[in-house]
């Protein structure tokens, strides 16, 4: 598994100082705690590094993977995705709502007129848009979603490592799983958290012959 360069500073941190908190990392780095959780997930959850409780993290010399990182490694988001669900970018806000709560999603994912991805949309974008008594119904989709090129996608291919790092690191629910086309994506599945905490469950449960 490749680092960037914020977690190679993390584990040349460690390595020097070790064992040292979270906080103290993200001071000599000059970032929130917050900001640097994701990293200090992935490196744990990699076996870069061990945590423990008061302690704070520690350098591992020899990192061993994880069985879980060997699983995550091992799958594919088309072993564990979910059928998307597509609004087109036309619709009004109001109508996108009625969708989510009918599917049960937190992520609808928006297409052109040539059914290509050219925006998602979350329950935080629909809650926003209906402060302040907006009318939902004269409101189109394509006015509040996230647009193209600032949406993390993945492929059918990817691995669920791959896959829990665009998580973790973006902090989003859900990744639209896409086919290139010339003009763009097309949308063919999704994968969610919920996905995710299943393929970790099969990890610690596998399923009976």
């Amino acid at each position: 598994m490749a680092l960037n360069k914020r977690q190679e500073t993390i584990l040349e941190i460690v390595k020097e100082h070790g064992p040292i908190t979270g906080e103290n990392i993200a001071e000599m780095i000059n970032l929130t705690r917050a900001t640097l959780r994701p990293d200090l997930a992935i490196l744990t959850m990699s076996g870069y590094l061990d945590a423990k409780p008061r302690l704070g993290y520690f350098y591992k010399e020899r990192p061993t993977p994880l069985p879980m990182l060997e699983f995550l490694e091992k799958y594919r988001a088309k072993d564990f995705q979910s059928m998307p669900i597509v609004i087109h970018e036309e619709i009004s806000a109001y109508d996108a709502v009625c969708s989510m709560f009918l599917e049960d999603v937190g992520t609808l994912f928006v297409t052109n007129k040539a059914n290509l991805l050219s925006g998602v949309i979350s329950r935080k974008d629909l809650l926003r848009a209906s402060i302040g008594n907006n009318d939902l119904h004269s409101i189109p989709v394509s006015v509040i979603m996230t647009r193209m090129p600032n949406i993390t996608v993945c492929e059918k291919d990817d691995s669920l490592l791959d896959i829990a790092q665009k998580l973790i690191t973006k902090q989003i629910d859900s990744l639209p799983i896409v086919k290139k086309q010339e003009a763009g994506y097309e949308v063919i599945g999704r994968i969610t958290k919920t996905n995710m905490t299943k393929a970790f469950l099969q990890i610690v449960k596998p399923e009976e012959d």
